[in-house]
């Protein structure tokens, strides 16, 4: 089992690792969007909070020897369905190869962030 770590995205702000690489496949902790060179929450709504979680998924792939057409399954969160339509609008710009994907609306995500990816891709 390999742990991925780059500064390029945000550290984790837990007991937990950005993510694991077992038997080629990449697991990818949530992504939510934390800015990595100030540590704070992108300012914005849905779709500047979007885009800066798509950047932080990218560095996570990009550090496993991976991008956006090795990812197989998503799981999106969203603070509001509401979002929905502006979330997807982003979405679909960076997983082109349309993944497996579940979305759901949860009540509350950490530092009240408006959105939150994890991934599970293969490595090349």
């Amino acid at each position: 089992m390999e742990t991925i770590v780059t500064s390029k995205a945000p550290a984790a702000i837990g007991p937990y690792s950005q993510a694991k690489v077992v038997n080629g496949m990449v697991f990818a902790s949530g992504q939510i969007p934390i800015v990595p060179s100030t540590g704070e929450i992108a300012d914005g709504d849905i779709s500047i909070q979007a885009e800066q979680v798509m950047k932080n998924v990218s560095a996570i792939l990009e550090a496993a020897g991976c991008g956006y057409e090795d990812v197989v399954k998503t799981t999106c969160f969203l603070a509001d369905m509401g979002d929905f339509g502006a979330f997807n609008a982003v979405y679909e710009k960076y997983f082109t190869g349309k993944p497996a994907r579940s979305c759901v609306a949860v009540k509350t995500l950490p530092k009240n962030v408006l959105c939150e990816v994890e991934v599970i891709a293969v490595q090349k």
